[in-house]
């Protein structure tokens, strides 16, 4: 199996191409289990990268790992580094607010706030700053998000009426009004029916022409449905890297080959 270094090199995307990138990227839970270990990748911008493997694998840890969120678990060790605009996300000196605001999440499942579908924009936008028109800004994110059509007579309705993937959409839409260049998913269909599961695919094919999209998903069909480059994990190691369709129809690792055809995980 090639080393990391080699994947990492192999791949060779020029410097301006890279949305961010891991060198020995490293996460220690406080119970001493090392959930990642060790991964270099480079991430190529306004491109879709989609992490995959079995449950388990540290691939959820990895994608929190892009934006400290893993922080928030307490006794949670984060070693090696981030590398967004050549500067390392994990330095003392910056603020890791300002590092979720530049590199948004959506999670598993849809958490939209107790407010309006209006506020679940405009308020997340204030609280970051924002001075400029809320109107135009909430109409700008809904139609990006792909929801506006469906809202645009309901803004002051609760966000809590809307259905499961309309919920989904509208926390896109919030992670988009702070105008975030690399936008992490993590499973964000799984807790979908398989209509809106298409709607977010569809979203994320169209968001990739403005932002980079790394996604976390169960499902190799919608890996290799949406996604241009492909990351495949086990047991907290990345175990291949490399443009989706060839992972898929030519992995060089017999494990990548064993997943992907279904003889574990």
């Amino acid at each position: 199996m090639p080393s990391h270094d080699i994947l990492h090199m192999e791949l060779n995307f020029p410097s301006d191409h890279i949305a961010l990138s891991t060198k020995n990227l490293e996460v220690i839970y406080a119970d001493g289990a090392r959930a990642v270990k060790g991964i270099s990748l480079s991430i190529p911008k306004k491109a879709t990268t989609a992490i995959i493997g079995p449950s388990g694998c540290g691939k959820s840890t990895a994608l929190r790992a892009f934006n400290r969120m893993n922080e928030l678990i307490p006794g949670t060790v984060t070693k090696g580094e981030v590398l967004f605009h050549s500067r390392n996300i994990y330095a003392p000196s910056i603020d890791p607010v300002t590092v979720r605001t530049n590199i948004g999440m959506v999670f598993q499942k849809p958490n939209p706030f107790p407010k309006s579908i209006y506020e679940n924009i405009a308020w997340a936008a204030r609280i970051h700053g924002h001075k400029g028109n809320c109107d135009e800004l909430v109409e700008s994110c809904l139609r990006k998000a792909a929801l506006w059509d469906e809202v645009k007579d309901k803004l002051r309705r609760s966000a809590m009426s809307l259905s499961g993937g309309q919920q989904q959409r509208l926390c896109i839409a919030r992670t988009l009004a702070l105008t975030p260049e690399v936008i992490l998913m993590d499973e964000p269909t799984s807790a979908l029916d398989p209509l809106s599961t298409a709607s977010i695919e569809e979203l994320t094919s169209e968001l990739k022409k403005d932002y980079t999209i790394i996604i976390v998903t169960h499902n190799l069909q919608q890996a290799g449905r949406i996604s241009d480059m492909t990351a495949f994990m086990l047991l907290g190691d990345l175990i291949e890297y490399a443009p989706t369709k060839k992972l898929f129809v030519n992995p060089e690792d017999e494990r990548t080959e064993r997943y992907i055809t279904g003889r574990f995980g």
